[in-house]
């Protein structure tokens, strides 16, 4: 068998690939054996004697499935948890997240006409206290002052 060592060095070089992804086509080893220059492994690469093995990857279809588990809650127990509960999801990020929806809440109210500016200035600020501990407890709150 002849020894294509210096097409295949060559086609690497063409096809910017290693010399181990160069794949060379067995029935027209005669043919490739009689190029040696590189304008001759171009018209093999063009006419598909020689060609370029794909890359092979990692695939990311059982870290996608994973995490569209995650979403709904599964994969998630003791066993895979490396953080305390407040690392995972920490207490300041969890305070933004709740003053933010009563804010809103109570801009809509505000702009609805259910709760007066003074109103909202009073839940504004015991929300800020932190007095209520979501969004439906401020709504109720504000109803109760309502019915007073």
């Amino acid at each position: 068998m002849t020894h294509l060592k210096s097409q295949k060095r060559l086609a690497a070089s063409i096809l910017k690939c290693g010399v181990n992804r160069v794949w060379i086509d067995n029935s027209q080893i005669s043919d490739i054996d009689k190029a040696i220059s590189r304008d001759e492994i171009r018209d093999l690469i063009e006419n598909g004697t020689i060609a370029a093995h794909q890359k092979k990857g990692v695939s990311r279809g059982r870290a996608r499935a994973r995490m569209a588990k995650r979403a709904y809650g599964h994969c998630k127990g003791p066993g895979r948890r490396r953080g305390t509960v407040g690392a995972r999801n920490p207490s300041k990020r969890r305070w933004i997240q709740k003053i933010r929806a009563q804010r809103k809440v109570l801009r809509d109210m505000r702009e609805t006409g259910e709760i007066d500016r003074s109103t909202y200035r009073v839940f504004y600020r015991k929300a800020a206290g932190g007095q209520f501990r979501t969004v439906a407890h401020l709504k109720a709150q504000v109803d109760i002052g309502r019915v007073k």
